[in-house]
């Protein structure tokens, strides 16, 4: 008697899979990717690896003849954004597909954390050592080399950057308001980075008023990061739009549970009330 296969993993479970993993163990692309599969089923996330790879070698037979770090760096440069046409999609930041790794691949353009992951994963399987560094609203890279760390930035064509470019990126975004400080420097963890591109398309799709797609958004969230207060209650504000009340007012629930002094709990409370009289009419 011949058994049946197991059901494939669902995009979802693979990631949870992933996550279970030490953060320098994640495959950042790979999970990106199953991100973007949410909104793209079926997704050949295989494929969509085997392009990164295809990246990689091409880079690391450049980098065989650039054995100076410095240089390594001009090398991946001159590739990424030269020869493959990557850039910072300036013209239409909060396209949504600029936070979809697929659709960067294909299109070539992203945001800063998205393109500074095509840079850390097609960098790593070239032999780069490259971290992630999230700077309050912008994005970089940190490349270790034996003499300094090096910051690139991806989103402006690989630009190097001191600590005062950084505080002048600072500057322009928040009008002198907030300063440089070291932990803002620190590397990052890829699980904050997959939140970070979350968040961003989060804010896009609630800005756009498309509910389904802010609460599939969210749900993600809520599955990296299932502690989080206010991640439950977006998820059941965005359930109680959609009229599905007896999930809105458990989410509500459980945010008041987590933050039961937040300066919304009694306006919530109310809510939750309402909530559960309409689920209650509808069974």
């Amino acid at each position: 008697m011949v058994s049946a296969s197991a059901p494939a993993k669902t995009p979802r479970r693979q990631l949870d899979a992933l996550l279970t993993r030490p953060d320098r163990e994640v495959n950042l692309g790979e999970a990106a990717l199953l991100i973007a599969s949410e909104e793209y089923p079926g997704l050949d996330v295989r494929r969509y690896l085997v392009r990164l790879d295809e990246m990689g070698c091409a880079l690391r037979q450049r980098l065989d003849e650039e054995p100076r770090p410095e240089r390594a760096v001009m090398a991946l440069n001159r590739y990424l954004f030269r020869e493959q046409g990557f850039r910072g999609n300036t013209e239409e930041y909060y396209d949504p597909r600029n936070s979809y790794l697929n659709e960067v691949i294909d299109r070539r353009t992203g945001i800063p954390i998205t393109l500074s992951t095509v840079y850390m994963e097609v960098a790593r399987r070239a032999g780069l050592d490259v971290e992630g560094v999230g700077l309050p609203g912008h994005f970089v890279v940190r490349i270790q080399t034996p003499a300094h760390p090096l910051l690139v930035d991806p989103f402006h064509a690989g630009m190097m950057l001191t600590e005062k470019d950084c505080q002048d990126r600072l500057d322009r975004i928040f009008g002198g308001k907030v300063k440089i400080e070291p932990n803002m420097l620190r590397p990052c963890r890829r699980r904050d980075m997959l939140e970070r591109m979350l968040r961003n398309l989060k804010a896009v799709y609630i800005r756009d008023q498309d509910v389904q797609r802010a609460l599939r958004v969210v749900d993600l969230l809520v599955q990296i990061q299932p502690g989080n207060a206010e991640d439950l209650r977006d998820r059941g504000v965005l359930y109680a739009a959609l009229d599905c009340y007896g999930l809105a007012a458990r989410d509500l629930e459980s945010y008041l549970a987590l933050a039961p002094k937040a300066p919304d709990a009694k306006e919530l409370k109310a809510r939750v009330a309402q909530l559960r009289h309409k689920a209650a009419r509808l069974n």
